[in-house]
């Protein structure tokens, strides 16, 4: 039985941000990859360390979709490009797959004034 395939609205505005090449590449790669064994590792299909965002990741080239699988449904959650060893979404530097994101430092130096 095929699995389900659903988008977000965060992922499918970001889909529809790639050029429409890169579109089809991608699209193709879901429809193969995603709809029979989308939790089988493969050089396309691996699964990310433990976070709180997604649970595997689609690799097509450099594009880049990541999903959970819920029951008998694939989620796509982000659609991005692989640039060097960081993920671009929408021109952007997505961070919230790592296990330690980069985050900007509070107001000072974290310590009271004295």
């Amino acid at each position: 039985m095929p699995f389900k395939i659903t988008i977000t609205e965060d992922a499918d505005r970001q889909f529809r941000s790639l050029q429409v090449r890169e579109q089809r590449i991608l699209e193709a790669a879901i429809q193969s990859r995603l709809q029979h064994q989308p939790m089988t590792p493969t050089k396309a299909i691996k699964r990310l360390r433990p976070n709180p965002f997604a649970e595997f990741e689609l690799r097509a080239g450099d594009l880049r979709a990541l999903y959970n699988v819920e029951g008998d449904e694939v989620v796509i959650l982000i659609v991005g490009r692989k640039v060097g060893n960081k993920l671009i979404v929408e021109g952007e530097e997505f961070h919230g797959h790592q296990d330690h994101p980069v985050e900007p430092p509070e107001n000072g130096s974290g310590k009271d004034a004295e």
